[in-house]
């Protein structure tokens, strides 16, 4: 496996990001990057950031979180961020980017009593984490995301994306994110998510994460993601959706939970006016809020 690792000087001076960088190894040798914020010893909040973006995302949510006084774990999905990035797109699959996420949460960083904010894949891969060792999370929020497995069409919206990622001769990342926020993000912040990417080779991760979402029954992460939703459906600690009000692609996705998995039920459920797909970007203060009542509520 080629693995590509972006230079560290790519990440000095990034606007509203003070935060040091911390890593794990995996056992095939990948260097993850994490963030870890606040007091130590406390039950941490586990943040999952998605496609293409990285814990650049949790800049405006960690320093609530933190004044909360939260211990906030903001990792980089290999091939994102401070995180190696295997150059060949086939060194990535669905299976792989929870098993490399399972290995630095509960057996390197050995996080318990955790509660999820997860978005975009960060929900594929934070729910898959769930599902398979329920014991450790005390709670879920789950924002703009799902967890698809193929037996309903996601929708035209993230059929065109999946087909610009792998069809767009130039794949922006910055001016990607930034389309996908209400409000345009000045270049600064357009730099910053450019940052872990100073060249196409890159990008494979970025370009191939789009294609790995299931949409189809026969696709390979149908087993796996029908076996997580029979654990959700068993699910009955808190769990609470926060969706923007401003995502096409992703717009009422929260039904596939309300009333479904248990915990759910009776949680103050809110759609977070004025945000976009990433709403973290659009919101992040608010949503930083959410979750702290939410913690404290629970």
């Amino acid at each position: 496996m080629k693995i590509l690792r972006t230079p560290d000087e790519r990440f000095a001076s990034l606007p509203g990001f003070p935060f040091e960088p911390h890593y794990a190894e995996t056992s095939d040798g990948l260097r993850v990057h994490y963030l870890d914020e606040g007091p130590a010893g406390t039950a941490p909040v586990l943040l999952l950031h998605g496609e293409p973006t990285w814990s650049y995302l949790y800049r405006k949510m960690i320093p609530g979180l933190t004044a909360a006084g939260h211990r906030c774990v903001a990792p980089d999905l290999v091939g994102f961020g401070r995180s190696d990035k295997p150059a060949d797109p086939a060194d990535y699959s669905y299976q792989r980017l929870v098993d490399w996420m399972s290995e630095v949460v509960f057996d390197r960083l050995d996080l318990r009593d955790i509660t999820l904010f997860c978005q975009d894949w960060g929900g594929l891969v934070g729910l898959r984490l769930v599902a398979a060792r329920p014991e450790r999370f005390a709670r879920v929020v789950v924002s703009n995301t799902g967890l698809p497995t193929g037996d309903q069409p996601l929708g035209e919206a993230f059929m065109a994306w999946q087909r610009f990622s792998q069809t767009a001769p130039d794949f922006q990342i910055g001016r990607i994110v930034s389309g996908g926020c209400v409000d345009r993000l000045s270049d600064e912040v357009t730099a910053a998510y450019d940052a872990p990417f100073p060249d196409d080779s890159y990008k494979a991760g970025a370009r191939t994460l789009p294609s790995l979402v299931p949409t189809s029954p026969d696709d390979p992460s149908n087993e796996a993601n029908t076996r997580a939703w029979e654990a959700l459906l068993r699910y009955d600690r808190p769990f609470l959706c926060a969706f923007g009000d401003g995502d096409p692609i992703t717009r009422g996705t929260e039904r596939q939970f309300l009333g479904r998995v248990p915990g759910t039920e009776g949680q103050p459920h809110v759609t977070i006016a004025g945000g976009g797909h990433f709403v973290q970007e659009d919101k992040g203060e608010g949503l930083a809020r959410v979750v702290a009542d939410f913690i404290a509520r629970t």
